[in-house]
């Protein structure tokens, strides 16, 4: 098969050469236990940022610098290893995109070189209990207090947000304006009125913790991204970002569950032959690996967008939704080929089922993408 990420420079390859290989000793050795344990990722990311891969979402001065076909297979890379960590590190580049596409130079310079570093984990706090998938229903308010602002509200399912050095939360400071009345703040992890609640019990991704958070605290106006009633328009940027790369963790995943099955079909003898020499298998191969490629190139074409600084909505909605729906298929079919011994946590194909299910509703569910695609199609 032709080289699909063949514009990548000599450096990227380099990179990401080194990102395997770290990977491969240091972050997928642990991903079955921290599914056991549920046990949080500090020291696979702190293994990713010695890598660079903690910034690499981000241009320089305060990042790697490397391009969104790049970019793109590194989260597929880490993915592959532990969907807990892939989960954790790109909930941090939510926050980063947040201050990089909406901060200003002060709050950039502030937080980003060490964001980039891995010395500060950032979280992204947008959904709530009662405005999953339209932020028009958001309640948490931003009102004016002094030379600042009160936050008043609750998040849920918020990755990373109660171990978080820094979080970029959206409050509405207008209600009258619907979505031109959101706002986005930096808010630190000491600020006194931030209080995590508890760890949502999930049912994948486990080492990859979702909090709710109760808010009723002060931020000064430099904590805040941009002119007031700009946090909208910066949340749906951050999110074609992040929609991205949610199909790479899929691809990811899906690659790692249909390499198992095609060593399996090649190892396992049944009635005196292996699997892979009946053609039902062979025909369910072969159609998953159809599937996966498809949600590849799709992902990249999302990404040339991105690169070109090109609007790429629509991609990262297709780029996600096929992904996310691609992962269940093809997870299920490697499970399946494995029979019982799929079910079992002897291999990890279980887990990679239990991981991927959350792809179809995070970032905005399936059939948010569906309505995001087809309001395109008919503009």
């Amino acid at each position: 098969m032709a080289d699909l990420f063949h514009m990548l420079t000599d450096e990227e390859r380099t990179f990401l050469d080194t990102l395997s290989r770290v990977c491969a000793k240091d972050i997928a050795p642990k991903a079955a236990e921290t599914d056991e344990t549920g046990t949080f990722v500090h020291a696979q990311l702190r293994s990713l940022a010695q890598t660079g891969l903690m910034g690499a979402n981000l241009h320089e001065p305060h990042g790697a610098g490397i391009s969104a076909q790049a970019l793109l297979k590194a989260v597929e890379i880490v993915a592959g290893a532990c969907g807990s960590t892939v989960s954790a590190l790109t909930a941090h580049y939510l926050a980063t995109d947040s201050l990089a596409l909406g901060g200003t130079d002060a709050l950039r310079a502030r937080y980003l070189p060490a964001a980039a570093e891995g010395t500060l984990l950032g979280a992204f706090a947008l959904t709530e209990p009662n405005a999953g998938s339209d932020p028009a229903d958001m309640r948490t308010r931003a009102s004016r207090e002094g030379d600042g602002y009160r936050i008043k509200g609750q998040k849920c399912f918020i990755s990373n947000g109660g171990v978080a050095d820094f979080l970029i939360v959206y409050a509405v400071t207008d209600p009258e304006a619907a979505h031109k009345g959101i706002s986005a703040f930096v808010v630190d992890k000491a600020t006194p009125g931030l209080k995590p609640g508890r760890v949502e019990k999930t049912m994948g991704l486990k080492g990859g913790h979702v909090w709710e958070l109760d808010f009723d605290l002060y931020v000064p106006s430099e904590n805040r991204l941009g002119p007031d009633g700009t946090g909208f328009r910066t949340a749906m940027k951050v999110l074609d970002n992040g929609r991205l790369e949610v199909a790479a963790m899929c691809i990811g995943i899906a690659q790692q569950a249909l390499d198992l099955a095609v060593d399996w079909a090649k190892t396992r003898i049944i009635g005196g032959e292996a699997l892979a020499a009946r053609q039902g298998i062979r025909w369910q191969l072969a159609d998953m690996a159809t599937d996966l490629h498809a949600a590849r190139l799709i992902a990249l074409e999302a990404a040339r967008q991105r690169q070109n600084g090109e609007r790429f909505s629509q991609a990262a909605s297709m780029a996600k939704l096929y992904a996310s729906e691609m992962a269940h298929r093809v997870t299920d079919g490697a499970l399946q080929i494995h029979g019982g011994y799929g079910f079992t946590r002897d291999f990890p194909l279980e887990r990679f089922a239990r991981d991927v299910r959350i792809m179809r509703i995070y970032e905005g569910s399936s059939e948010i993408q569906r309505n995001i695609i087809a309001a395109h199609v008919l503009h």
